[in-house]
């Protein structure tokens, strides 16, 4: 299937910051070099045939073996228009950092959080990046493929204050 007008346009405006793009059955996806990841949210926001105003979820893919090993994956949707486009940047384990979009979409407060507590992917430039889902002294990100399961973690227990 031919990519629509959102693919179209990232192609046009970034083409050398597209990694690779696709459309199928509707279902947009445009992977994107990390470092322009910013100026495209902004482009697709505020560009006036898209006008992607809902950051509606954010999440990531973690490929244990690979490099680089995570993929920060954005749902975007346009009200106006009645669109989705699925934005994806990949990750590297010794750098595991992408810039955050919360100034773009505050919605993506706790996304990120979340991202950062279960898979350890940090959020420069994030308000308050910190735990949202376990406790402080939890050690580790459980989402991760390596992670141990039987892993023992310090626990509060109901007698301690």
């Amino acid at each position: 299937m031919e990519a629509n007008i959102t693919i179209n346009k990232l192609k046009a405006r970034f083409a050398e910051s597209i990694v690779d793009a696709h459309s199928y059955r509707g279902d947009d996806t445009a992977i994107v070099k990390k470092e322009e990841l910013l100026d495209i949210f902004i482009f697709l926001r505020d560009d006036k045939e898209l006008l992607y105003n809902f950051m509606m979820d954010l999440t990531v893919v973690d490929y244990l073996g690979k490099e680089p090993r995570f993929e920060v994956v954005y749902h975007l949707y346009s009200l106006a228009y009645n669109r989705r486009v699925r934005i994806k940047t990949r990750v590297s384990e010794s750098e595991c950092s992408v810039d955050s979009i919360v100034s773009i979409w505050p919605s993506a407060n706790w996304f990120e959080r979340e991202a950062f507590d279960l898979y350890g992917i940090v959020f420069k430039g994030h308000p308050n990046l910190s735990r949202i889902l376990l406790y402080d002294s939890f050690q580790g990100h459980p989402l991760r493929k390596d992670y141990p399961i039987k892993k023992r973690q310090p626990q509060i227990g109901p007698n301690n204050n």
